[in-house]
């Protein structure tokens, strides 16, 4: 398996799309797109939820972007979204199989808004069939993968888009500049992701699939199996083999501000993780609420995710009462997203969404810049055929999604212990201690004693970043994580 890096490499032209789309062939310019003015074909993959999003900011840029194509393989949602293109006299082809829908020469591009185990290969099949590719977040549901959706895309010279919101925030973009220029050098980051997850529920037997749901599409790469929970769609987020936690379904997000943040292209050296899955008894398998930490070239990264309680108001998020930089507690205020907060502690302030504070929580600067959204930057990309003009382009996502990779694998090669046990360890790691409290108050804000809660505590483990495996101790069983098992013939190659 070749791991060394990619990015650095000229992209090399392909006369045809070997594997599943041999026949397809390539025109010869570096990004081979219709002309400018021409309106570009593009069809959206799973159209449940967020895919809707994508759906109308495509129909917002109707002078730019047709929406040719929509795909789902539950037909209860594909009929839907297809009436209600119809409606606004928008006529678009329907598909069940993502195969037929690449086999059409029309599409240009395709949005991708599958389940996480979906992403890698159906992003490199698309790149394969020529297709242009937006991919939602996390890009990968492993590592591996998310590097073979790198290799893909510059094989075959497409261009692929990372759905990170966050880069096409200019409000965000102009506080980082400013915190760059003015605040001296960054201490450490804290991100608590606060969004309520409920008890998926627990079920006796195998889960009732949607008559409406072709259920060997849906399933696709996994295994395909009796339906290891109530409901089908959605929850797969909180099981393991079909989703990556909240780490890895909002963390990319945070995770890939932290690399835009400190201009890196390297990757944590160091990873440990802790947490559980408290207060329900339901079929989810994931962490309800954990911890991560990161060695970024000594600078402290720690990621809470705490998923049991509600937000109760600005300064009160059920336990999680303020964050402390050198013994000083500090204003900690919502701005973006309200349940998601990330902060950067500089030596001369901090700044904490699109705002800047002094080191006494006063407010220095805030940014209200005009913004739109990825899909639009993802058109103006396709529009002038350069990869440069994409916010984030693949290889971007891929490697933010192997931060969160790195938390969860620190998690599931852990074991269970005290919480003792946990305080122990986090004193070995700067300012975890602090973060291991807003954990403890946030399981006792939702009536649990953490002295009596089951904890899992992870392994340590050190990563190299060339490489994109793990080293040292506990390597060996880490990096079996690196990678899924594929079902035939939904298979991700070695050779892509």
């Amino acid at each position: 398996m070749k791991t060394h890096r990619r990015d650095f490499l000229k992209t090399t032209l392909a006369g045809s799309a070997g594997l599943m789309f041999s026949n397809y062939a390539f025109g010869t310019s570096q990004y081979p797109i219709k002309g400018a003015n021409d309106r570009i074909n593009v069809a959206v993959i799973g159209v449940g939820g967020h895919g809707r999003t994508h759906i109308s900011a495509y129909k917002n840029q109707t002078g730019d972007v047709r929406i040719a194509a929509l795909c789902d393989c539950d037909s209860a949602y594909l009929d839907r979204e297809l009436a209600a293109l119809a409606k606004d006299n928008i006529k678009a082809e329907g598909y069940k199989d993502l195969r037929k829908l690449y086999e059409n020469k029309d599409i240009d591009a395709v949005s991708i808004i599958t389940p996480n185990y979906w992403h890698a290969l159906a992003t490199v099949w698309a790149c394969q069939a020529g297709k242009h590719v937006c991919v939602e977040k996390p890009v990968s549901h492993s590592i591996w993968e998310g590097r073979k959706m790198v290799e893909a895309a510059r094989k075959y010279n497409r261009l692929v888009q990372a759905d990170l919101d966050s880069r096409s925030n200019n409000s965000l973009a102009a506080a980082i500049d400013y915190m760059h220029q003015n605040l001296g050098k960054i201490q450490y980051m804290r991100i608590v992701n606060y969004k309520r997850r409920k008890s998926i529920g627990k079920i006796m037997g195998p889960g009732v699939i949607p008559k409406t749901c072709d259920y060997d599409l849906h399933s696709g790469p996994i295994a395909m199996m009796p339906l290891p929970r109530q409901k089908l769609h959605y929850d797969w987020h909180w099981q393991w083999h079909t989703g990556n936690a909240e780490l890895g379904n909002n963390g990319p997000h945070q995770m890939d501000i932290c690399r835009w943040a400190f201009g890196k292209t390297d990757l944590p050296k160091t990873v440990f993780s802790f947490g559980g899955r408290f207060g329900y008894i339901d079929d989810g398998n994931v962490p309800n609420t954990q911890v991560a930490w990161y060695d970024y070239d000594g600078i402290p990264v720690i990621y809470d995710s705490r998923a049991l309680g509600e937000r109760t108001g600005v300064d009160n998020m059920d336990g999680f009462t303020g964050y402390t930089v050198t013994g000083k507690k500090v204003h900690h205020p919502y701005t973006g997203d309200a349940n998601c907060s990330f902060y950067i502690f500089c030596e001369k302030g901090y700044l904490a969404g699109n705002s800047i504070y002094d080191n006494d929580g006063v407010l220095v600067k805030r940014f209200n810049e005009p913004s739109v959204g990825p899909q639009y930057n993802f058109v103006k990309a396709l529009k002038s055929g350069k990869r440069e003009d994409l916010k984030t382009d693949i290889l971007e996502g891929h490697l933010s999604a192997i931060i969160s990779h790195q938390g969860n694998i620190s998690y599931q090669t852990g074991k269970c212990v005290s919480l003792e046990e946990i305080r122990k360890t986090a004193g070995n790691y700067k300012h975890l201690s602090e973060a291991l409290l807003g954990f403890e108050e946030h399981l006792k804000a939702n009536g649990l004693n953490p002295e009596k809660e089951e904890m899992y505590m992870g392994s340590a483990l050190n990563f190299n970043s060339q490489t994109e495996r793990f080293t040292g101790e506990q390597s060996e069983f880490a990096n079996l994580f690196l990678r899924d098992n594929y079902r035939a013939p939904f298979v991700i190659p070695e050779n892509v």
